[in-house]
Order: structure tokens, then C-alpha cells, then sequence
């Protein structure tokens, strides 16, 4: 019986050996068919033309890295359901075209051959990271960048598409219908894509695989307070579990198939209740916030007569902030040439990344507020603050202009730019160069009349050499509170205002 015993286990070893280079073989074959597949294809050729078309212009050349790894996320949920469909056609190829009971007289069984499947989808996952390491390479290269990604949410691209394409093979066991993949589809997209699924950052928006959180500002990387590693545990649970019970559900039900079922499912819920705890914020980073919102512990650095005060993460740039700074004082006369100024970069953190919340103006002479984004508006929004706090030495009393001074408030915010003209408009809330308007700055704004729109346009019309001596020259009036718009007009040499302005009056 022993003898029996000892010459039964070496073929039993060399059935295991030989059944699994069957499922690597069969993999591979599968692998290559996913990805040249239509649906693949044209998903893939549509997420590297989105990489190229968005990577050109993104955050205006200024990204913020703990925001660039989210923006990873959102595409590679098209891969995965196009991979979904592949996988899910793969599966059920010998049922759609008769062959399955070819397969009986084969060594590999039906278990066997559904992991090969689920197996398949391994490389197109590996091809969506290099997607996704590509895309935040491309960011993180860029001059203008500043913070920290994280790999956690890196790996949720990829993720997403292996739990996709192990659904698709998990459908095909449940239901062994061609139709039931473009059901799955049809669902998820309305689900997870279409928002009509949970929303916002609470718990129940994570059992999504993407929750890109899209904030109008951000914040330093610490601040975040997003389950990211967990989120990432939740997702790989979810792929694998959606795999082993696939292959247990076509009769594997071999010990390692059954351990992995539970391991993986345990994975997947371990995940989802720690992504879920760990979306409100906890005591510690609740303070954090706060001391980053009224009290920030910043990095101070001096570039000329500037000090600037930055989070860590943003000092490289200070001297970006200094070529704006430098540049308007340029052309400033007076004190205000050399007039100390503190640049003070501040954040309302204290309602995480949904906060929308106004930052207040400055109260201190001297001092001007910069955000945390940078490049495009930015760059006119914070150039007009310098030169409100120039003219009329506080941001609080620059919310407060509404005489001629503006005028000369937002020549030296633009006349330095390369055009003018175009930095007007995109500095106003109505993207106008006509009429009155609201001026954007980091803080509160500031207010242009119609007289003074005119003025300031015919100004940025002239020769910045010729006027910025004038305005050296006459710079205690042209500040002077009270001044009129047609004052301001006739001492730089423009025609004045059609009307009498109703800030003169």
C-alpha cells in the first residue's frame, strides 16, 4: 500500500506541475487577445490621447503633486470596462461558438482555464501603471511642480482595471451570457460614472473605485486626510476575491482556492471599513487644519526687500512669486520702491478638500496673501494684490478703492506682463475689458468702474516707459486717497473718463 502510495505522489506532483504551465500558457494566449481586442484598443488609444491633450496645459503648468496622483484615477475606469467586456467574451468563447465540449477531453480543467482568464488580465493592468506612472512622471517633471504623490493613490488606476477585468470573468461564471457583460457595463457607468452613485467624500462614495475629490484649492500634502492606502487594499481585495470565486464557481475547489476566497474577501472588507473610519477627519489632523488655517507653521525666506512664508512644501516657489513681486515694485515710485513687504501664503484647510471657504483680507500694512495655486489667473489675481497693498498699504484698505487710485493699482499690476491687454481680461470676473467689473484677487476683490476700465485700457495701450515715468513722477497724488479718475488720467496723459465716475462723486 505504501509502494502504492510513494510512486502515486510524483504523478500527482507532475499532474500540479503540468497543470500550471497550462494555466500560464493559456494566459499568456488570453493576455494577447485582451489587448489587441477591439474595445482595449480604442480605450487605451483614447487614455494616452487624453494623457497628451490634458499633460500639455494642466494646473497651468504649477501642479500640486498630492493633486496630479488623483488625477491618475478617473481614465483607466474606461480601460477597465472595456477590459471588463474583453475578458467577459473570452471566457464564454467556447460557449459562443460551440466548442465547449471539445474542452472535456482536455487535460486542463474548467477551473483551470477560468484562472488562466482572470490571470490574463495581470498585463493589461500592468500597462494601465505604466499609464499612470507616465502621466505623473510627465507632471512631476514639470519646472512648476511642487508636493508629494502618493502611491496608494497611484495604484487605484490600476487596480481598477484588474477588478474589472476579474469581474468580467466572474459574470461569465454567473451568468454565461454575452449579454451580461454590456449589462454589467451599462451599470457601472451609471453607478460609478454618471454620478448617480454615492457622492462626495463620504464613506459610502469610497466603495467607488475612484474618488478623485476635485477641490477649487489645494491642500498641503499632510492635510489631505484621505484613506488612500487603505482604499488601495479595498480595491486589490475586491479584484482578487472577484477572480477566486470565479475560478470556485467553475469547480475549483482546491485548498488554496477556498483560502484564497476568504483571504481576499477579508482583504476586501478589512479595506472597506478602514477607507470608511478614516474618512472623518481625526482629532490630530482636525487641529492640524485649523493651525494651518489661522496659525500655520510656514518656512520664511528673503528675496530682496520680500520675506516670503510659505508651507514646505511650496518654498521652491518663492522665487517664481519673487519675479511678480519684483517686477511691479519695478515700477512703482516713492517709498513703496523699496517698501518691506511680507508674503504670506494662507489656506482655509479647516473644511478639508469640499471646503470653498473665502480667505479674509489682510489687515497688516505690508502684507499680501498668495495661495496655493499658481500660473494662468493666478499670476494677474496675486500681481494686482501686490499692487493694491503698494497703493494703498494694506489688503483691507485695498478692498475699500474705489477712486482713481485704482487706476494706477492695476497699471502696475499689468503693464509689466507680455499681454497686457489679455491679463485685464482674465484678472476680471466677466472676462471683460469694457464697463465696470470685479477685480479677482487671492483675498477679497477689488472693484472697477466703468471710467476707470477706460483709462486703465488706454494706459495699457502706451508704451510702459513713457507712463511708468509719469507715474514715478507724480506717485504721492496718483496714491493719494481721493483722487479722482480724471485726475489720474490727465497726470499720466490719457484722455480722461466719457462721464463723471460714480466713485468721483
Amino acid at each position: 500500500m505504501s509502494a502504492l502510495l510513494t510512486a502515486a505522489a510524483p504523478a500527482v506532483e507532475a499532474e500540479r506541475r503540468e497543470g500550471a504551465r497550462s494555466v500560464l500558457a493559456l494566459a499568456r494566449f488570453e493576455a494577447r487577445r485582451t489587448l489587441t481586442s477591439v474595445p482595449v484598443v480604442l480605450a487605451f488609444v483614447a487614455y494616452i490621447a487624453w494623457i497628451v491633450w490634458r499633460g500639455r496645459g494642466s494646473w497651468d503648468g504649477y501642479p500640486a503633486l498630492q493633486d496630479a496622483d488623483r488625477a491618475t484615477q478617473g481614465m483607466p475606469m474606461l480601460v477597465g470596462l472595456a477590459v471588463l467586456v474583453s475578458t467577459n467574451l473570452g471566457a464564454l468563447r467556447s460557449l459562443r461558438h460551440g466548442t465547449e465540449d471539445h474542452f472535456g477531453v482536455l487535460v486542463v480543467q474548467p477551473w483551470r482555464r477560468t484562472a488562466a482568464h482572470a490571470l490574463s488580465v495581470v498585463p493589461v493592468a500592468l500597462l494601465t501603471a505604466v499609464c499612470v506612472t507616465g502621466q505623473f512622471a510627465w507632471e512631476a517633471l514639470k519646472a512648476g511642480a511642487v508636493g508629494h504623490g502618493s502611491p496608494a493613490e497611484l495604484a487605484v488606476g490600476p487596480l481598477t482595471v484588474l477588478l474589472f477585468g476579474a469581474l468580467g470573468v466572474l459574470a461569465a461564471r454567473l451568468l454565461p451570457s454575452p449579454l451580461a457583460a454590456p449589462l454589467l457595463v451599462v451599470v457601472l457607468l451609471f453607478v460609478f460614472m454618471l454620478g448617480t452613485g454615492p457622492s462626495g467624500e463620504g464613506g459610502l462614495s469610497w466603495l467607488a473605485p475612484a474618488v478623485t475629490a476635485i477641490s477649487s484649492h489645494t491642500l498641503p500634502s499632510e492635510l489631505l486626510g484621505r484613506p488612500a492606502a487603505w482604499h488601495a487594499l479595498y480595491l486589490a481585495g475586491a479584484g482578487l476575491c472577484a477572480a477566486f470565486l470565479a475560478v470556485l464557481l467553475a469547480g475549483g475547489r482546491t485548498l488554496v482556492v477556498r483560502a484564497g476566497t476568504a483571504l481576499t474577501l477579508a482583504l476586501a472588507v478589512t479595506g472597506g471599513v478602514l477607507q470608511a473610519d478614516g474618512v472623518s477627519p481625526s482629532p490630530e489632523l482636525t487641529a492640524a487644519r485649523e493651525r494651518a488655517s489661522l496659525r500655520p507653521e510656514q518656512t520664511c525666506v528673503e528675496h530682496g526687500r520680500t520675506t516670503y512664508c510659505a508651507f514646505p512644501e511650496w518654498v521652491p516657489r518663492t522665487e517664481t512669486w519673487a519675479g511678480v513681486v519684483d517686477r511691479v515694485r519695478s515700477l512703482a515710485g516713492g517709498s513703496a520702491h523699496d517698501r518691506p513687504l511680507v508674503v504670506r501664503q494662507r489656506i482655509e484647510a479647516r473644511y478639508g478638500l469640499d471646503g470653498d471657504a473665502a480667505i479674509p483680507a489682510l489687515a497688516e500694512p505690508g502684507q499680501v496673501t498668495v495661495g496655493t495655486a499658481w500660473g494662468g489667473n493666478r499670476v494677474p489675481e496675486f500681481s494686482s494684490a501686490v499692487a493694491a497693498v503698494l497703493v494703498a498699504g494694506t489688503e483691507q484698505a485695498a478692498g475699500e478703492v474705489c477712486d482713481g487710485r485704482m487706476v494706477t493699482v492695476m497699471w502696475l499690476s499689468l503693464s509689466w506682463m507680455d499681454d497686457p491687454m489679455d491679463a485685464l481680461r482674465r484678472v476680471r470676473l466677466d472676462d471683460s475689458v469694457r464697463g465696470s467689473a470685479i477685480v479677482l484677487a487671492p483675498t477679497d476683490p477689488l472693484t472697477m468702474t466703468e471710467g476707470q476700465t477706460d483709462v486703465v485700457r488706454r494706459l495699457l495701450e502706451k508704451p510702459p516707459a513713457g507712463v511708468g515715468e509719469r507715474v514715478r513722477t507724480h506717485w504721492a497724488e496718483l496714491t493719494s486717497p481721493g483722487v479722482t479718475t480724471a485726475r489720474v488720467a490727465q497726470l499720466l496723459g490719457v484722455a480722461g473718463p466719457a462721464k463723471a465716475d460714480s466713485c468721483d462723486e
